[in-house]
C-alpha cells in the first residue's frame, strides 16, 4: 500500500483528539483510578496516534521485471532484470540462442516461423528461471531507416515540470511524422512507424538549454530528430511475438538502445560515434553537443565476412560462421568442404583472403560516418557481434583517417542503471540488449494495437493517445471524409443572375467500438476505430414557378372562338411549363405576346402553316402550307400587333396541291380544246409530272412523304395526234366505206400539226358510195389532192358541210354487216389506205380489221 502523507495540522488535530480533557482529569483525580480500556477510542482516533508515535512502515514496491529480447540477424538474446529498491535493474536471468537457418537477412525477418522458433525457446528456458512472461521489449535494425529532424513549442507558465518537457519531446516526434509525410520521400508515410527519438536541444525565451525541467519561461521549444523504420519490418517482429504469446512493451532503435549503454548524456557533448555491427547491418548513431544529432545504417556487416569464407571454401553458411569465429580467435581450424575435401588451416590462412571484404566493411562504415557527421569524428566505438571481426578497428581508423587508438571495440563491463551483469553479457553483441533493458525502464514508446477501419496499427504509446493520434498513423485526413457541399445552381433570369446554393456535406462521424467518438478521445490497447465517411451535400431543386410567375391574360378570338393568352416564359429559348426543373446555366425568358404571329403560336395555331415533306425528284424539300389570316377581318401578316379583344380568321391550307408546291398552273401543263361542243384538257407535251409513280396534274393532293417527279420533254409542241387521243377519238372500221376528215378551227390539219389553247377540233365524216360530182372531179388536181403527206383528205373534203344520210362513226363500227365492195381511189392520197385499213398492192382482207386513231400516230 502506498504511504499517506498528511500534514502538520491534521496530525495536530489527531493529538488533540486523542489527548483526555482536563475537566476529565480533575473527575479522575477524586475519584479511584480506573483504566480506560483503548476499544473505547474511535478507529480513526486510534489510527491517528499511531501514525504520530509509530514510525511510518516502508512501503512495499512490487517490483516490475522487464524481458528485453534482442532478435539479431545470427543470434537471438534474452535477458530478464527486475528493478531493485535502489532504482537499478538488476539482471537476473539471460539466454542466448542462435538461428539454424538463415531466418533473417539484413535485420529483416524473413522466416516468421523460424524466428518464433527460436524465441520461444529463450522465452522458455528464462521462464524456468523467473516465471511468467508475458511482454517483451524489443529493437529493430537500420534497415530502410529514415530520420527526420522537427521541432515543437508550447507556452508555459510556472515551473517547468518533468511531465511538460516529456510532452514537448513528444510533440516533436509527432511534428517529425508530418514533416515525414510532407516530404514526399516515401510513397506512404503511414507505412512507416517511429522507432526511436532523440532531443537534439531545448530552447527556453530564444535561450539555448539542455533541460528545461525547474526552468521558468513563456515558451519553450524542442528540436527533436526521430527515426523511422517501414511497417513491415515492425509487423513482421510483432508477429514473431504474437507466435510465442507475447506482447510488444517497447520498440527502439539498435543504435538508439547502445548509445543509451556505452554514451551517457553527460558525453554527449563529445563529438561520438557509435557503430552497431551485427551479422546483417551496421547501425551508426552519432553525438555532438549535448545530444544524438544523426542515426544511419550501412547493408553490410559480419555476414559479409562469413559469405566471403563460404564462397571461397566452398562450405555450408553456418560451417562458415564457425570457421570464421575460431579464426578470428586465433585457433586453427579443420573443416570439409561440399566436395568432401578436407582442410587444416591456420587462423591467417582463412582470414588473409578475406581481408579485402573486411577493408571494404570498413570503408562502407566509413563512408556513411562521414555522410552523417561531415568530418572526423573524436572517437568511434565497434559494438556487436561483427565488431570482433579481425582487422576491421584497424581498417575504420585507416578509412577515416584517425589514429587508431580513438576506434575501440567497446564491451558492456558497467552499464550505469544495471547492476549484476553475468560474465556472458561482457561481450561486444550484449551491448544492444542491454541498452533495449535499460530503455524499456524508462517507459518510453511503449506498443500500442489499434484497428482503424478494421486494419491493424502500431502506435507507441509514449503518453495518453488519442483518436486524432490513431488516425495521424493511418493517414487518414478527415477532412477528406467529410462531405463536399453540394454543387450550387446559377440562372439567369433576363439580365439578372440568380445564385441558388448547394446543401452542405455531413461530417464525418468516428466511433470507437459502438459509441460516437471525437478526435480527443482517449484510446487504449485493442481500440477499433471506424470512419464513416459524411454524406455529400445536395444540387438544390429549383422549379420555374418558383421564379416566374405568368403575366396577365388577355383574350382574343380566332375563328369565332375564344381564346385566352398568357405570358409566354422560356427556358434556353423553348417555352416550359412551371413545374420545369431548372438546371445550372439555365437562361430564363419571360415577355408578353405583341404580334399576331406570337398570339396565334400561343393559341395552337401555327403562323406559318403546316409543314408538308416530300421528295421531288429524289431530293426531300418541305412545302408550309400558309394560311390565310384576317385580322379584324382584313388581311393581316404575322408581325402585327394584336389586342385585347381582337378577331381573327385562320384560314388553313389544309390540302396543298402538285401545282401549288410546284408553283405551276393548269395552263402550263395542259392545252384546253374544244370537241363536239365539249371542252377538253390535253396533256402538255413539254411536262411530265408524275406522284407516287402514278401520272399526275396540278391539281393532283399533295400529304406528307409523297415522291414528286418533275420532267421537261424535249418535244415542244402538242399535236393534233395528242388532241385525238386525248378526245378518245376511235377511227371508222376498214369496211365501213366512210372516210374522215380532221378539222382545226375549220381548216384540214395532218396529224402532226399543232394545236392551241382555245382551237377547235372537228372530225367530218364521209360515205364512198356518193358519187363525185363533175365539177369535184374536174377538178384540177393540185386541187382535189392536198399537200404531199396529208392523209384522209378526199375531193370532197373541202366541202364544209356533212353529207346527208351517211350513218354516224359508233354506228359503222358496231354493225356487224357484210363487208362492203366499193372502188378503189382512182389517185393516190398519201395515208389514206392505212386510214382505212388497204394497202395499195394487197387483196382486200377477208375479215373486217378494227383500227384506233393510235395506229395513225406518228411515233417521233
Amino acid at each position: 500500500m502506498p504511504t499517506i502523507k498528511k500534514n502538520t495540522t491534521d496530525i495536530q488535530s489527531a493529538e488533540k483528539a486523542a489527548a483526555p480533557k482536563k475537566t476529565s482529569a480533575r473527575t479522575a483525580r477524586k475519584a479511584k483510578p480506573v483504566k480506560e480500556p483503548v476499544e473505547e477510542l474511535r478507529p480513526e482516533v486510534v489510527e491517528a496516534i499511531n501514525v504520530i508515535k509509530t514510525p511510518p512502515a516502508k512501503a512495499v514496491k512490487e517490483h516490475e521485471r522487464i524481458f528485453a529480447l534482442d532478435i539479431g540477424t545470427r543470434s537471438v538474446i534474452g535477458i530478464v532484470a527486475e528493478e531493485g529498491d535502489d532504482e537499478n535493474l538488476h539482471v537476473i536471468a539471460t539466454d542466448r540462442r542462435e538461428h539454424k537457418t538463415r531466418a533473417m537477412l539484413d535485420g529483416q525477418i524473413h522466416d516468421v516461423p523460424q524466428v518464433a522458433a527460436i524465441v520461444e525457446k529463450v522465452k522458455n528456458a528464462l521462464i524456468e528461471k523467473t516465471g511468467p512472461i508475458k511482454t517483451a521489449a524489443v529493437a529493430a535494425a537500420g534497415r530502410a531507416l529514415y530520420t527526420m529532424t522537427a521541432e515543437a513549442e508550447m507556452e508555459v507558465n510556472g515551473l517547468i515540470t518533468a511531465e511538460q518537457q516529456r510532452n514537448l519531446d513528444f510533440a516533436g516526434v509527432q511534428a517529425a511524422q508530418a514533416a515525414l509525410a510532407e516530404s514526399h520521400t516515401v510513397d506512404d508515410p503511414s507505412r512507416y512507424y517511429c522507432v526511436g527519438y532523440s532531443t537534439i536541444r531545448y530552447v527556453l525565451d530564444d535561450i539555448q538549454l539542455k533541460m528545461l525541467i525547474g526552468q521558468r519561461g513563456k515558451k519553450a521549444k524542442a528540436v527533436v530528430i526521430a527515426t523511422f523504420l517501414p511497417r513491415q519490418v515492425i509487423d513482421s517482429m510483432q508477429s514473431a511475438l504474437h507466435a510465442t504469446n507475447l506482447e510488444m512493451r517497447a520498440l527502439t532503435l539498435e543504435p538508439i538502445a547502445a548509445i543509451n549503454v556505452l554514451i551517457p548524456p553527460t558525453m554527449r557533448h563529445l563529438n561520438l560515434v557509435l557503430v552497431d555491427i551485427g551479422a546483417g547491418t551496421s547501425d551508426v548513431a552519432i553525438t555532438k553537443n549535448g545530444s544524438v544529432i544523426a542515426y544511419g545504417m550501412v547493408p553490410l556487416a559480419g555476414d559479409e565476412v562469413t559469405e566471403a569464407i563460404s564462397q571461397r571454401f566452398l562450405l555450408d553458411f553456418n560451417i562458415a560462421e564457425r570457421i570464421k569465429r575460431e579464426a578470428a580467435a586465433g585457433q586453427d581450424v579443420k573443416f570439409t568442404d561440399i566436395l568432401g575435401t578436407e582442410y587444416n588451416l591456420s587462423a591467417a590462412e582463412i582470414l588473409d583472403p578475406v581481408m579485402p571484404n573486411i577493408e571494404n566493411l570498413a570503408n562502407a562504415i566509413a563512408k556513411q560516418i562521414f555522410e552523417l557527421n561531415g568530418d572526423t569524428p573524436q572517437a568511434v566505438m565497434l559494438v556487436g557481434g561483427g565488431s570482433q571481426t579481425p582487422g576491421l578497428a584497424h581498417f575504420v581508423a585507416e578509412a577515416l583517417g584517425m589514429p587508431e587508438a580513438r576506434v575501440a571495440v567497446r564491451k558492456p563491463d558497467a552499464v550505469d542503471g544495471i547492476v549484476d551483469i553475468p560474465d556472458e553479457l561482457h561481450y561486444p553483441d550484449a551491448v544492444t540488449p542491454l541498452g533495449i533493458l535499460k530503455i524499456a525502464s524508462l517507459n518510453t514508446l511503449h506498443f500500442l494495437s489499434v484497428y482503424v477501419n478494421d486494419e491493424e496499427y502500431s502506435l507507441f504509446n509514449f503518453r495518453e493517445l488519442t483518436v486524432s493520434d490513431a488516425l495521424l498513423n493511418a493517414g487518414i485526413n478527415m477532412r477528406k471524409y467529410n462531405g463536399h457541399p453540394g454543387l450550387g445552381l446559377m440562372v439567369n433570369i433576363g439580365t439578372e443572375k440568380k445564385f441558388f446554393p448547394g446543401t452542405l456535406g455531413t461530417f464525418a462521424k468516428i466511433m470507437l467500438g459502438d459509441e460516437e467518438a471525437t478526435l480527443d478521445t482517449v484510446i487504449r490497447d485493442g481500440a477499433r476505430i471506424t470512419v464513416i465517411p459524411g454524406e455529400n451535400g445536395t444540387t438544390p431543386t429549383v422549379r420555374l414557378g418558383d421564379l416566374v410567375t405568368a403575366g396577365q391574360e388577355y383574350t382574343i378570338y380566332i375563328n369565332g372562338r375564344e381564346k385566352h393568352i398568357r405570358q409566354r416564359v422560356t427556358v434556353n429559348g423553348k417555352e416550359a411549363e412551371a413545374d420545369q426543373l431548372l438546371a445550372d446555366g439555365d437562361v430564363i425568358e419571360s415577355r408578353e405576346f405583341k404580334s399576331l404571329g406570337e398570339a396565334l403560336l400561343a393559341a395552337g395555331y401555327p403562323p406559318t402553316g403546316r409543314k408538308i415533306h416530300y421528295t421531288l425528284n429524289g431530293k426531300e424539300t418541305t412545302y408550309s402550307c400558309t394560311p390565310e389570316i384576317l385580322l379584324n377581318d382584313a388581311p393581316a401578316s404575322i408581325s402585327m400587333p394584336i389586342h385585347e379583344g381582337d378577331h381573327v380568321e385562320y384560314i388553313a391550307d389544309e390540302d396543298p396541291k402538285l401545282g401549288d408546291i410546284l408553283n405551276i398552273k393548269n395552263a402550263d401543263t395542259n392545252v384546253m380544246i374544244y370537241y363536239e361542243n365539249k371542252e377538253f384538257a390535253i396533256p402538255s407535251a413539254n411536262v411530265e409530272l408524275m406522284v407516287n409513280g402514278r401520272t399526275a396534274s396540278p391539281g393532283t393532293i399533295i400529304d406528307d412523304g409523297c415522291e414528286v417527279t418533275y420532267h421537261t420533254s424535249k418535244r415542244q409542241t402538242t399535236t393534233v395526234s395528242d388532241a385525238l387521243l386525248a378526245v378518245n377519238f376511235q377511227p371508222p372500221a376498214a369496211t365501213s366505206r366512210i372516210n374522215f376528215t380532221i378539222l382545226v378551227n375549220g381548216m384540214p390539219v395532218d396529224f402532226t400539226d399543232p394545236v392551241k389553247n382555245g382551237d377547235t377540233l372537228e372530225v367530218k365524216l364521209t360515205s364512198r358510195d356518193v358519187p363525185i360530182t363533175p365539177s369535184l372531179s374536174a377538178m384540177p388536181a393540185d386541187t382535189t389532192t392536198t399537200t404531199a403527206g396529208t392523209p384522209n383528205i378526199t375531193a370532197s373534203v373541202a366541202a364544209p358541210t356533212a353529207v346527208h344520210g351517211v350513218p354516224t362513226l359508233s354506228t359503222i363500227n358496231a354493225a356487224d354487216a357484210t363487208p362492203m365492195h366499193h372502188a378503189e381511189p382512182a389517185k393516190h392520197i398519201p395515208g389514206l389506205a392505212e386510214a382505212i385499213g388497204q394497202s395499195q398492192t394487197s387483196a382486200q382482207p377477208d375479215k373486217p380489221v378494227r383500227k384506233s386513231i393510235a395506229d395513225f400516230i406518228r411515233r417521233d
